[in-house]
């Protein structure tokens, strides 16, 4: 099965420590980062996806701790 997660938040260490750490639990960048403003901050986006094997998809997954 395949998961999908989309990271958002403010554009600074706080947000690359997320990603980074994402990526070091098997999860892989899926298309290019987004950037937009909200008047005062930068916020950045990141879709990740990550395989899995053995488990069913269900509604009520928590996809932070796959």
């Amino acid at each position: 099965m395949k998961l999908y997660r989309f990271l958002t938040g403010p554009d600074d260490d706080a947000f690359c420590m997320r990603v980074t750490e994402a990526l070091n639990q098997g999860w892989d960048l899926y298309g290019s980062p987004t950037m937009t403003f909200n008047g005062k901050t930068p916020i950045a986006g990141q879709a990740l996806v990550k395989q899995v094997d053995g488990k069913t998809f269900s509604n009520d997954m928590c996809l932070q701790n796959q």
